[in-house]
């Protein structure tokens, strides 16, 4: 079980309602709870899954413009961690994957958002993460591919003794040597 919906955007914090913050909670995290909530008992039963959680840089490196999703994907490392014990010797493992700023469609529309639309996109790119994500050890957005080869080694027998855990593809986003 793969969880990677997600809503995502900026906002002025204080501009932000009650009705946003539980739709974002509701999407983000509930949605992972409900699919785990089904199928976890069987892989249980089997002795044998794969469960993760697609978090973000911004669960531990909460962007100002953007709480209502930090908190959102904080509570998904929790969820993931407290699964994790709930499948404990079972042969299921449960992780999440901490993904940093990543090259989609949302994103790149959040990037214009942010940095208008005039310059080409390598230049708005650049002036993105020099601006909002200076800390990218990186400095560029990373690929989805790079995502998933995490995902790939995760759901593989090769992950069979790592659970429990909150792994970085972050490009060296988070300023930290563990999450």
């Amino acid at each position: 079980l793969v969880n990677n919906l997600g809503v995502f955007g900026s906002a002025a914090p204080l501009e932000i309602d009650d009705a946003e913050w539980r739709r974002y909670f509701e999407v983000n995290v509930l949605s992972a709870v409900r699919l785990i909530r089904a199928c976890l008992p069987g892989m249980k039963e089997r002795g044998w899954g794969r469960i993760l959680n697609l978090a973000s840089d911004s669960a531990v490196a909460v962007p100002a413009e953007m709480i209502h999703y930090g908190m959102t994907k904080t509570a998904l490392l929790a969820v993931g961690r407290g699964f994790a014990k709930d499948a404990a010797g079972t042969g299921v493992t449960v992780n999440s994957v901490i993904a940093g700023p990543t090259r989609t469609g949302g994103v790149e529309e959040f990037v214009r958002e942010l940095v208008g639309t005039e310059l080409p996109w390598d230049e708005a790119q650049r002036a993105f993460m020099v601006r909002y994500r200076p800390q990218s050890l990186i400095q560029r957005l990373i690929e989805p591919a790079e995502i998933a080869h995490m995902v790939v080694y995760l759901a593989s027998p090769l992950a069979s003794a790592t659970t429990g855990g909150a792994l970085r593809v972050d490009g060296g986003y988070v300023d930290s040597i563990l999450p």
